[in-house]
């Protein structure tokens, strides 16, 4: 894929931190016009916002997208709930997951795709504070190892 296919808007870091990842969709995000202008300015914040299934579609909710600073009396409400576009089995095997005791679907990040703004949703349960503080151990282990073979090599 080229580069200019590919521009990541803003990343939910947290999330990969907070939750342990199933499964990833890629869903389309149905947006009002100054909505994209916002994105394309880099204006939006995951942090906080989570998607949840109802009567066969599925919604964003508290996905931040800042106004347009040069939008009129038209510009769009920042936190307002937004549809995204999967297919109908996706939704319904999202409905099921769900529905088990822990799931929830966590939106990992947006980014645009041959023009077209997309979201990335997890579906994703939540981790306890042993298993946050287990893969922070892990990740400074792996570095502690990188950095010593780095040195060595030099």
């Amino acid at each position: 894929m080229k580069k200019d296919e590919f521009k990541t808007v803003c990343e939910n870091r947290k999330a990969r931190h907070d939750y342990f990842i199933h499964e990833i969709y890629e869903a389309g995000i149905e947006l009002q016009g100054t909505e994209v202008k916002s994105l394309r300015a880099g204006k939006a914040n995951l942090r906080d916002s989570y998607a949840e299934v109802r009567d066969g579609e599925v919604f964003i909710k508290h996905l931040h997208i800042s106004p347009y600073e040069q939008g009129n009396i038209f510009n769009h409400e920042p936190l307002r709930r937004r549809r995204l576009l999967l297919h109908k089995r996706e939704i319904l095997k999202l409905f099921g997951k769900t529905r088990e005791k822990g799931f929830t679907l966590v939106p990992l990040k947006i980014y645009f795709k041959k023009g077209r703004a997309k979201l990335e949703l997890a579906l994703a349960s939540g981790k306890h504070n042993y298993d946050k503080r287990a893969a922070l151990h892990e990740k400074s282990a792996q570095r502690d190892i990188e950095r010593a073979l780095k040195e060595r090599t030099k």
